[in-house]
């Protein structure tokens, strides 16, 4: 029986808005991780069959289907296609998903799976251009009488989304600003220790090489992130504190079989157990994990106990808090390097920052399988589950 196999993943650093990656255009970062994914495997790129490139605000630099375009950028032969996956937040672990089913059902042997997004240089938004029509029209219309709630002015918002799940599930602010300053601990302690060096390649620009994650705010506190307002509710306790960050960033991984692999002298670092998705509320639009988790769960065959880590995507503090109180998760397995409070969010590259993370943090710990789960707009959710090897 064919399987899927990650042969090699690696991200770029992942830049602050308007800091050290926002001088590039995104097809050039996306063209650095893509090199430097097949250096790493040892693989002639004529052989890969196809690129699965996640990106959500395809506009502008990010426009004209940019998985072709950083094929082309790359130097890759002609004869490599590409194509852009939109799956929100979630859209390079979607990619990572459509790849590894390309894998398996024969479609294809080798595929790169992966994605990029510039928010310095491409802001949140900028594909609602006016006049073009709203987003959403009748789906919004559907919800009307949930879209009055407070903070949503009728339309689909994902921090008054949050701030929803904050309610439901009695999270102080307090308790949100706390988790977000672990974030930054963890992500800081993991850097000290070299943990992320393995899984970044140096990105060169005019200024000099970027080589370290920029996010991290060392020296946080509780005290500090409770002097900052809440933008999507008065009185509210989502802030930019407790939310991830808008970022720049690229990641990769590199998937076929475990046979094609060995062909090809490559040692496969993880399979590619289960992967999901399904729908939920998408009002709250941030409880997906929760669903994702336990159907990814019901196909693997596998409980939570059997799970070494998980990786729960931190688009604001109560996501991860409200999957860890519905599943009862200690924290020490939850984002055990930091997420996305910390690190940042550039939002097609997640999904594949997120599994690479996941997978180098397993082959240092020998943890045999961990989960990724990200919410994403609109009230879907993409879970993975990946196996250890090696």
């Amino acid at each position: 029986m064919r399987d899927a196999v990650i042969a090699a993943a690696v991200r770029t650093p992942i830049g602050k808005r308007n800091g050290g990656l926002a001088g590039l255009h995104a097809v050039e970062l996306s063209a650095t991780v893509l090199n430097e994914l097949i250096a790493r495997a040892g693989l002639d790129p004529a052989l890969v069959e196809d690129v699965h490139w996640g990106n959500v605000i395809s506009i502008g630099q990010q426009s004209g289907n940019i998985g072709r375009m950083a094929v082309l950028a790359a130097g890759w032969p002609e004869s490599v296609p590409g194509f852009t996956v939109d799956r929100q937040c979630g859209s390079s672990q979607q990619a990572i998903s459509t790849a590894a089913a390309a894998v398996v059902s024969g479609q294809a042997d080798i595929v790169v799976a992966g994605g990029v997004e510039m928010m310095s240089n491409v802001p949140m938004g900028a594909a609602t251009v006016p006049g073009t029509g709203d987003m959403g029209g009748p789906a919004v219309e559907r919800y009307a009488s949930e879209l009055t709630a407070p903070g949503f002015n009728g339309r689909f918002n994902q921090g008054a989304g949050a701030e929803l799940i904050a309610e439901q599930y009695g999270l102080s602010r307090t308790q949100l600003d706390e988790y977000s300053v672990e974030s930054h601990e963890r992500a800081a302690a993991a850097q000290d220790d070299g943990l992320f060096v393995d899984e970044i390649v140096a990105v060169r620009t005019a200024a000099g090489d970027v080589i370290a994650d920029e996010g991290i705010r060392r020296g946080s506190t509780v005290e500090k992130l409770a002097t900052l307002k809440a933008p999507f509710l008065d009185g509210g306790k989502i802030t930019a504190g407790n939310a991830s960050q808008i970022s720049d960033g690229a990641a990769a991984v590199l998937i076929t079989t475990s046979e094609r692999a060995a062909e090809l002298g490559m040692t496969p670092l993880a399979r590619v157990h289960t992967a999901v998705c399904t729908g939920d509320d998408p009002v709250k639009m941030l409880t997906g994990p929760i669903p994702a988790t336990q159907l990814a769960l019901k196909r693997s065959g596998l409980d939570l106990g059997d799970i070494a880590f998980f990786e729960v995507n931190e688009a604001f503090a109560p996501v991860p808090l409200a999957w860890q109180a519905d599943t009862g998760v200690s924290r020490d397995k939850l984002n055990p390097v930091g997420g996305a409070i910390a690190l940042g969010h550039p939002l097609g590259c997640s999904g594949a920052r997120l599994a690479t993370t996941l997978i180098h943090h397993m082959r240092r710990t020998g943890g045999r399988y961990g989960l990724q789960t990200m919410c994403e707009g609109g009230g879907t959710a993409n879970a993975t589950i990946y196996e250890l090897l090696g």
